[in-house]
């Protein structure tokens, strides 16, 4: 039995527990192992990270990625912003993401001689998440004192589009350009569908609540996608939009780095890989038999990771997430689908994943709302201090309303087994490259993988891509 994967560290953050209160990880029980991810698929693409290399390897690739950009636009007077997202120092413990923001610093000086260069991280519910990421990196000291966490509550901008006027951040467009840098892990693919995803931070990371919320309260997922590109597309910040840099990912890891000074050009190519890359891994998670998940991630209950994939994902795996023509997504996101009593509003809504048992909470953030996850599916919680702090967030005050408290990991486990009366094991907890899973469901897995391949290349691919007018070969040129 192959020992599994180290999980991702904990870290210090007012969303989460003290990290020295966590005494045990899921991998560290019984009968755990690992899986890669080029075992299950092997086509899957060679990562730069993590590598032997290290973040050297970003630095160079992000180098690379740049120099067929033009960044005449930018003068030694200017200023520019560089936009970012929190969810991009949730990768593979950040380290990735935060050296790719360095280098693009460090070029746009060098090619540029513009100093004036800023960083702008957008964040979501969690409203000081970024300003603790920005001291942990000690990017307020990389960026000169000039880095900046910005929350959907700060003063916004109105912008003019042609469905009328939407709100952006002020402190995200009050330079002379922007440069939007990002990543292009599929992330809520049970979201946004994989439509658009180059962009969706315009309307998302990057604006204020009342625009923002169009995903959220007003429009739901597949009506809100072209709130972000209206935005984009607005006279206003195409005056300002220099070029993106983006981290290319796969559930592997970091593939690369991509730059471009068209968004949409990027975007298709992006959209095209995270089809490829992550189509593979989330349809087969939607073809598993029953099973307990772990979640033992530092991140909300919602994005937790496991080979790349976030636990909304696999909530929403018994429907083909990339298939446009599916049911609409289903998930606490949006009241389109579930009332306020947490029923569908029609009975077509099918249920969230049904192969889900238990859920053991041994470790994951509040700061998002997750009492749709606890009302849903039978859940544990690991110690009275993570029970308390669920409690204490205003987000998530009936959480614990649906959920229970074990004293120890393995008592919780003990009762998941007797209960459910499986012994199949998935765990978020972002152990890189591969999967943390009990040995009877990595033998699953790797028995379906080859059959979920030849499926998604044969039969899925050819369908996602004509619904989003890819062409590959156009894309190959």
């Amino acid at each position: 039995m192959r020992k599994p994967i180290p999980p991702a560290k904990p870290k210090k953050s007012q969303y989460g527990i003290d990290p020295n209160l966590l005494k045990k990880r899921m991998a560290e029980l019984p009968g755990i192992t690992s899986v890669t991810v080029k075992e299950l698929f092997p086509d899957t693409p060679d990562v730069i990270y993590p590598s032997e290399a290290g973040k050297e390897a970003i630095r160079e690739a992000t180098i690379k990625s740049l120099e067929n950009v033009d960044m005449s636009m930018i003068k030694p007077e200017n200023s520019v912003n560089i936009c970012a997202s929190h969810h991009g120092f949730t990768l593979l413990g950040g380290e990735a993401y935060t050296e790719m923001l360095k280098t693009v610093r460090d070029e746009i000086i060098r090619r540029t001689g513009c100093r004036n260069v800023r960083l702008r991280a957008g964040v979501g519910m969690r409203l000081r998440e970024t300003e603790e990421y920005i001291k942990a990196f000690k990017l307020d000291e990389y960026f000169e004192g000039k880095a900046k966490g910005v929350a959907p509550i700060d003063k916004g901008i109105p912008i003019e589009t042609e469905i009328g006027t939407l709100y952006g951040l002020n402190a995200i467009y009050d330079a002379d350009f922007v440069v939007h840098c990002h990543n292009s892990d599929v992330r809520e693919v049970h979201f946004h569908r994989q439509v658009d995803r180059a962009v969706k931070p315009f309307g998302m990371s990057y604006a204020r609540a009342e625009t923002r919320s169009t995903y959220h309260q007003n429009l739901g997922p597949r009506g809100a996608n072209f709130t972000a590109r209206a935005i984009f597309n607005s006279e206003f910040v195409q005056k300002k939009f220099a070029f993106a840099t983006f981290l290319n990912m796969s559930p592997a890891g970091v593939v690369g780095v991509v730059s471009d000074n068209d968004l949409y050009k990027l975007n298709e190519k992006l959209t095209f890989d995270g089809l490829k890359y992550y189509g593979k891994i989330i349809t087969l998670f939607g073809q598993l038999s029953d099973c307990i998940v772990g979640l033992d991630f530092p991140c909300p209950v919602p994005y937790v990771f496991a080979s790349g994939v976030i636990y909304a994902n696999f909530v929403s795996a018994n429907v083909d997430l990339f298939n446009l023509e599916s049911l609409a997504p289903y998930t606490w996101y949006t009241e389109s689908f579930y009332g306020k009593d947490g029923k569908p509003l029609i009975p077509e809504i099918p249920p969230v994943n049904p192969k889900i048992k238990m859920v053991i909470h041994n470790y994951a953030w509040s700061g998002y709302p997750s009492a749709f996850f606890s009302t849903h599916t039978p859940t544990i919680v690991v110690g009275r201090e993570q029970a308390d702090l669920m409690s204490r967030c205003p987000m998530n005050a009936k959480y614990m309303d649906h959920a229970v408290i074990a004293d120890t990991l393995d008592a919780a486990m003990e009762f998941a087994y007797k209960v459910t009366g499986t012994d199949k094991v998935l765990i978020f907890d972002g152990a890189a490259g591969g999967i943390n899973v009990s040995e009877s469901l990595a033998k699953e897995m790797l028995e379906k993988a080859p059959i979920v391949a030849e499926k998604v290349d044969n039969e899925l691919m050819p369908i996602w891509l004509k619904q989003r007018g890819i062409d590959p070969l156009a894309l190959a040129k």
